[in-house]
């Protein structure tokens, strides 16, 4: 039995006011291309299709299209919902779409059926768990103890029709205790939606949603596969891959990732802006991939992110590094002040803010600035 484990597609995400649809078009084209070249069984979807509850026409039209793809190729399609995504907006059709092959997780009602698929070697059922909070589960088993997510999802695995003969698969969406995070999930703080990995010691494969960064917890048997595209500059050194699961005889499981190469990558670059406009110093790269460049020069170029955007049109977010970005000194309070000038006044403030005292040019600029201000005002 084979499967491509994805999650986290987010479909329709906007990435510093940047769309993303054209790049999840092209990874989810490349995606269609890796499962020809496998030939999987199945493949199984493990939350976060899109990035809004009420998500775009154009995200919905190319989800729909990705999933007429994968009916077409005779597949076993398992998708849930994630916490980005409605539940029931996901689950509409779901009925429908069964006999194609494509299963939608309903909304969650205590219930979870599994979904089987033989091969050689007996049964393998795939459960579809929903992203659950506790007081979703809690609804439905009121005599149970259900204080933190992971007395939830403990209450709901208790309660599937799990087989310890046969192999087991879940498909869930929640954040496993111990798993890296990054800046574009949303996890709760103070890790109030941890959910420990023992709950899922009855299965042979638990294909986790939710953190973007490919891993597995503890071992290999549980494994989030990571987003197919770099969603924040957090992202940036991830290598994003899809994961392949072959199962055996019971206990016996190969898992293997295979690189996915986006249209655009995400990159971050470091230096003054002489350094990062030399040509010898951009020629050979990909200048359309999405940018954050930090400028180490000491005073703010004009219109940087306007001139910069001719050489990297997808730049993203433009910052500093200097003396004065590092500075993190209180401003002191000036004294004296009726007996000095407004040029000292003005020359400590500068100081006192940039972490370095004005230039020569500089001060010869603000005098005669000031010099004009007094005359016009006499």
């Amino acid at each position: 039995m084979k499967f491509l484990h994805l999650s986290d597609l987010h479909i329709g995400k906007r990435v510093n006011e940047f769309s993303m649809l054209e790049d999840q078009e092209y990874i989810l084209t490349k995606i269609i291309n890796i499962i020809d070249d496998e030939k999987p069984d199945a493949v199984v979807i493990a939350g976060d299709v899109y990035d809004k509850s009420v998500p775009s026409a154009e995200a919905v039209q190319l989800f729909d299209d990705f999933l007429c793809r994968l009916a077409q190729r005779k597949l076993q399609v398992f998708v849930i919902s994630g916490n980005h995504d409605s539940a029931e907006r996901m689950a509409f059709g779901g009925r429908l779409m069964d006999v194609s092959g494509v299963h939608m997780s309903p909304v969650y009602n205590g219930k979870v059926e599994p979904i089987s698929i033989d091969d050689e070697y007996g049964r393998v059922n795939f459960f579809m768990l929903p992203f659950v909070k506790p007081a979703n589960v809690r609804r439905f088993f009121e005599d149970a103890e259900i204080e933190s997510y992971t007395d939830a999802i403990r209450v709901a695995v208790e309660n599937m029709n799990v087989n310890s003969d046969e192999r087991n698969v879940i498909v869930t969406h929640q954040f496993v205790t111990g798993a890296e995070k990054c800046e574009s999930e949303e996890i709760s703080v103070g890790g109030s939606d941890n959910v420990d990995a023992s709950v899922f010691d009855r299965f042979d494969y638990v294909a986790l949603g939710h953190i973007h960064g490919p891993q597995n917890i503890g071992n290999e048997r549980i494994r989030y596969c990571g987003t197919p595209l770099k969603y924040s500059f957090s992202e940036a050194k991830h290598k994003k891959s899809v994961t392949v699961v072959e199962m055996g005889k019971k206990g016996d499981a190969e898992i293997r990732t295979i690189a996915l190469e986006p249209k655009r990558d995400m990159r971050e670059i470091k230096g003054t802006y002489a350094e990062i406009t030399l040509k010898d110093n951009y020629i050979n790269t990909n200048t359309d991939d999405y940018m954050h460049i930090t400028l180490t020069d000491e005073e703010d170029i004009p219109d940087a992110i306007g001139k910069l955007r001719v050489i990297y049109p997808n730049l993203m977010k433009l910052d500093y590094d200097n003396k004065r970005t590092r500075s993190s000194a209180k401003l002191d309070v000036i004294e004296n002040i009726e007996q000095r000038s407004p040029l000292d006044l003005f020359s400590e403030f500068y100081k006192n803010q940039n972490n370095q005292p004005m230039t020569d040019e500089q001060t010869d600029f603000v005098r005669t600035l000031i010099e004009n201000i007094w005359e016009g005002n006499k």
